[in-house]
This record gives structure tokens, sequence and C-alpha cells, in this order.
């Protein structure tokens, strides 16, 4: 472990002019006293590594020192494709991973192409959260990540929103999907493919037994079916509205791409005021009261007659309270 450490210091003081000790030690999720330790390491073993203090300080090596040291372990090698995830590579245990086979790809490169990788990291990054929603507590995940990998069944307790809530289940683990910031378990179960929030894991066993994975099973393809399906069973109801043009134009700021899609394909031609008729896929009418509330005055419901004597009833308590 420690020589690998050093051998990933060594490599970023290859790929970079200066960098100080607080660096190298985020990077490698080490101490800062630690990092101290492995530079006077490489020192005593002859490489020139020259630290100098203050402020604008830090390490850098001496005389244009070069080592071919970049070969990727096998850690290393599967950890390639998280390389530009390294919020997913933490959640997965694998951040000092990453960023060590980051600095051997590196390493690897000729001058101009380091220089070039290195403007393309420093100015583009990747954000998988979405807006205004907390990061999950997926205790399990390192444990499904590994039963997933090394194709394990897995037998948990889970809790879903459906009756009874928590459930048994005997697994064939087959994929990990990140969503907005959420982790999915993608898993067979008595023949069937289904999926499975993993912060709702109440506790998990990783048995001795292989994991079967169909054999026309393809991950991304299930998963972009399951989301297309998702919002056919969750969108079963309707709304009709009238909307304006400033909020028909806004929609994507306020539901969903397959809701706007829906909406905008169902749209009449404007009013003479620019006004259109849309129909509206609902979850229920409860949950579409607080979503329709947030359009404002630049729409009304028509229909169903449900929903909107619940917008006036919201309306007209705002109203009283403003009035008073």
């Amino acid at each position: 472990m420690r020589a690998s450490r050093l051998m990933s210091i060594l490599l970023l003081l290859q790929t970079r002019d200066r960098v100080t000790a607080q660096e190298v030690a985020r990077l490698l999720e080490v101490s800062v006293r630690t990092v101290y330790r492995d530079m006077e390491s490489l020192s005593a073993a002859g490489i020139p590594v020259y630290g100098e203090p203050g402020h604008e300080g830090g390490y850098r090596l001496l005389g244009g020192f070069r080592t071919r040291l970049n070969g990727l372990t096998a850690d290393e090698a599967d950890s390639l494709f998280l390389t530009g995830l390294p919020g997913a590579a933490a959640d997965l245990g694998l951040g000092a991973v990453v960023a060590a086979t980051q600095l051997k790809v590196m390493s690897a490169l000729p001058d101009e192409l380091r220089d070039r990788a290195g403007r393309l990291a420093a100015r583009f990054h990747l954000d998988s959260e979405s807006w205004y929603s907390e990061h999950d507590s997926a205790p399990h995940l390192s444990a499904v990540a590994n039963a997933v990998w090394h194709e394990r069944r897995l037998h948990l307790r889970y809790l879903r929103w459906e009756q009874p809530q928590v459930v048994t289940r005997t697994l064939d683990p087959l994929g990990l999907v990140l969503k907005a910031g959420q982790w999915y378990l993608v898993a067979a179960v008595d023949g069937r493919v289904r999926t499975y929030r993993i912060s709702r894991i109440i506790d998990l066993r990783v048995l001795d037994e292989t994991a079967c994975c169909p054999a026309d099973f393809e991950l991304t393809g299930y998963w972009r079916e399951y989301l297309e399906s998702f919002d056919r069973r969750r969108l079963r109801q309707a709304a009709t509205l009238r909307m304006s043009p400033l909020v028909f134009d806004r929609m994507p700021e306020y539901f969903d791409p397959a809701v706007v899609q829906a909406a905008r394909e169902s749209a009449g031609a404007p009013d003479a005021h620019g006004w259109r008729e849309i129909t509206l896929p609902i979850e229920s009418v409860d949950r579409a009261v607080p979503d329709v509330l947030r359009l404002g005055a630049g729409a009304e419901v028509l229909a169903p007659n449900e929903l909107r004597e619940r917008i006036a009833e919201h309306a007209g308590a705002m109203g009283r309270i403003y009035r008073a």
C-alpha cells in the first residue's frame, strides 16, 4: 500500500510543476503528516524532490527527472470508467484508486497532450446530482458494488412504498446505476429484472453463490426502457389547463421532461392572447395541486373539477392571508 502511494506521489510530481502537501493529502486520502514522511522517503531513495517553504511553496522534482512507473494495476484498470466521476468513485470507495489511475494516465501522455488534458480538467466539471435534492445515504453501496463486480448473490431486507413495506429478497445483482445523485441496483429476482434504490436497503448479506445473469441482458438498454415504463406507470391521470405564453415556454422549469413533451404535443393553437389549452399528465390530484400552484396566475385548471376546486380553495386562502 505504501509503495503504491509513493509511486502515485512521484507520478503526481511528474505531471505538475509544483504540488503542496495539502493537495497530495486530499488526492490520496491520507494525512498531511503522512505526505511529509513520504516525501522524506522519496528523497532518501534518491528521488530529487525539493521542498519550497512559504505561501507559494510546495514540492517539485529537480533536473527534469522522469520515471516510467505508470503501469496500471487491475483495480486501477477497473476504475478507468469512473475517472470523470470523482463523486461516484468516492461513493464506491474508489476515490484513491481513481486518483492514482488519473496520475498514471497523465504521466504516460506526451507533454503537449498532458497540458491539453490538464486544461480540460481545469475547465470542465461533471456534477451528476440534481438541484435542490439531498445526497442519498447509502451505507450498503460498497457491499452491493462488490457483489455486482464479483457476481455474488445478495440476500437483503428492503423498505418499499407498497404494503408490506419491509420485504426480504434473494437477488442476482446485474448492475448499478447512478441517476441524479441516487444509486440504484438492477437485479433479477424470480426470473424478473427489478430495480432497487440502494438507500432503502435495510440490511444485506452477500452469499457465497454465483449470481445468474440473463444471456440477453444489457444494462443501458434496460435502464432506458425502465425510465420510459416508469413514466407511463407514474402518470396515469391527466388534467386540462389553459397556459399563458410565458408559462408554456417555461414548462421545463416546472415539470419532468416526459410531462413537458406530452403537454406540448397536446397543445392547441394559441388564442388571441397567446394562451393555449394543454393536457398535463399527472400522478394524482393530490400531487398535482402543488405543481399547478407553482404556475401562479399563468395557468387555469379546466378539468378535472376536483383539481380546479382544490386550486381555487388554496388561492382563496392565500388571498385572505395577504388581504389581512
